[in-house]
């Protein structure tokens, strides 16, 4: 886990970090342990409302990817809100090649301890270069409005 790295000694916080980097497709029917009943997830291609829908998202993670996993940098909390760092690796299938991204998550707890809202925060980028004409056109616009 993240013993080496700073992380809130927060139970909550400590529970969604241990969740995440031992999240394997098995472990999604624990969601509720850590999302509330009407927890809400963000991320760049979701918005899902309540634990059918988040677990959905997960599954699908599972559906497209080889060896997902997080690896937690930093967890801070202040309040009710807790902010972490992470590492995303992954493999899409067929390929050999670990990829990696890294991002941010906004954690809201409720009263409960459990999340309300998951807001992740990351760039979507790596995820359009794996669709070929999209990733060619959007690196040739992003080369286009460049400052360089």
């Amino acid at each position: 886990m993240a013993g080496d790295r700073p992380v809130s000694d927060d139970a909550r916080v400590q529970r969604v970090v241990q969740f995440f980097e031992n999240l394997s497709l098995p472990r999604l029917d624990a969601l509720h342990e850590i999302y509330a009943a009407e927890a809400r997830f963000i991320d760049p291609f979701n918005d899902a409302n309540g634990l059918d829908a988040i677990r959905r998202v997960y599954a699908h993670m599972y559906e497209q990817l080889e060896q997902p996993r997080f690896r937690i940098q930093l967890a801070a909390l202040e309040q009710d809100a807790a902010l972490v760092l992470w590492t995303f690796s992954f493999r899409r299938r067929g390929r050999a090649q670990t990829e990696r991204i890294d991002g941010t998550s906004e954690l809201r707890f409720g009263a409960d301890g459990r999340l309300l809202l998951h807001r992740d925060h990351w760039d979507p980028q790596p995820v359009y270069d794996m669709v070929p004409l999209l990733g060619a056109a959007l690196r040739w616009l992003r080369r286009r409005l460049s400052a360089r």
